[in-house]
């Protein structure tokens, strides 16, 4: 079996789907492992790097996709890279087909059985494959490293013989891992940091980190509705939404930075912060928007870049892990490893979709979108899994 990685197309993708350690690891499976050129460059992982662990380097993305039988990817192929897949190729990457449902489409219709990890079901024996965590704990660090930088003054508490400083004091909404790791190296900075969240059940997390939980007055049947059997949070009622506002308006005022991560499967981002909230914030605040790509939780966002709205920056970026790629690599390359192991058996790759974690997490398979989101998101009838 050939198990190939290919380079990153997308803009600003820095990261590779395997490190040359994980893929010596398979190598030494017997698996034959095809990397194209340049893969890793970005994430620090050289082509020699690949070939001194057994793997093959391969010159161009033709040539790699041509003998493929496993395509391992970070990001969604092109346009281009889907019309070099044979029919009968496994595609494993973080498809996004919620967002991008005609991708699915187009997979289908070349024959090629498609495993997205943002689909892999959140239960406790698919942990280790989950890279939407992983990955969501690179971007939680890196946002508040950002938001450190371009604050202009301390994050922590000082008391020097120039007078007191006093700590920067912080917001962040959704308190999911990006947000637990935001809080956490927030608090390790020295910041005062508040979290907001739907989901009840994170308060005791929030404060064993050093945060306080701000609590929005909840129904037992919005209790009960707060999240999904999956971990996730919900959408939450009008009236819901009016009263958590109102608490939110009040704190921004003092807040010298604020980071969010509310995200809701399949949907736009909520919006978390008004303009009216951001007009009320301090000239020289800062707010990382970590929902950019999904239309932002912040009104005034622009996915991808850096603006200044009544003398706030609000930041968007839209990649976040990219921007720390050896970590960010490091761990996605282990999430793909585990799942690689689970679907290969005896040294043949075998799509079981009686198997929980295989049918939660395949998007298309025999010419066919099998995963009910995503056709639904298509508008058409998900087709029944056939293995």
């Amino acid at each position: 079996m050939k198990i190939a990685v290919p380079l990153e197309t997308a803009a600003g993708e820095t990261r590779a789907a395997l490190t040359p350690q994980i893929a010596g690891q398979l190598a030494g499976e017997g698996i034959e492992v095809l990397v194209q050129s340049g893969a890793g460059k970005a994430s620090g992982n050289l082509d020699d790097a690949y070939r001194e662990a057994g793997a093959t380097i391969v010159p161009d993305a033709p040539a790699l996709y041509g003998q493929a039988d496993l395509v391992l990817r970070v990001g969604r192929p092109s346009d281009e890279e889907v019309e070099m897949l044979r029919e009968g190729t496994v595609l494993i990457g973080t498809l996004g087909t919620l967002a991008k449902p005609e991708l699915a489409q187009k997979l289908a219709a070349r024959g090629v059985t498609a495993i997205s990890m943002d689909a892999i079901p959140r239960i406790t024996r698919a942990q280790s494959m989950d890279t939407l965590s992983s990955q969501a704990t690179v971007g939680g660090y890196k946002a508040v490293l950002i938001a450190a930088e371009r604050l202009p003054k301390f994050m922590p508490l000082l008391t020097t013989a120039a007078g007191t400083v006093r700590p920067a004091k912080g917001i962040v909404m959704g308190a999911g891992v990006a947000g637990l790791m935001a809080i956490g190296t927030a608090r390790r900075l020295g910041a005062v940091v508040e979290a907001t969240d739907v989901r009840p059940a994170v308060k005791e997390q929030v404060q064993s980190l050093g945060g306080t939980f701000l609590e929005v007055e909840m129904t037992d049947e919005e209790k009960a509705k707060a999240e999904t059997a999956g971990g996730y949070a919900t959408e939450m009622s009008d009236d819901y939404k009016r009263r958590q506002a109102e608490l939110i308006a009040e704190r921004v005022k003092d807040a010298d930075f604020i980071i969010t991560t509310a995200l809701i499967p399949g949907r736009p981002a909520p919006k978390l912060v008004t303009d009216a909230m951001v007009r009320s914030m301090k000239p020289g605040s800062v707010i990382i928007d970590m929902a950019a790509e999904m239309g932002g939780n912040v009104e005034g966002t622009e996915p991808g870049k850096e603006v200044v709205k009544h003398g706030v920056r609000i930041i968007g970026l839209t990649n976040l892990p990219a921007t720390m790629p050896g970590s960010a690599t490091q761990m996605y390359a282990k999430n793909i490893q585990t799942l690689v192991k689970h679907l290969v058996r005896d040294g043949e790759l075998t799509i079981d979709l009686d198997d929980e974690i295989t049918r939660g997490a395949t998007i298309t398979h025999a010419g066919k979108v099998v995963h009910e989101p995503t056709a639904k998101a298509l508008g058409i009838e998900p087709t029944e899994k056939d293995s």
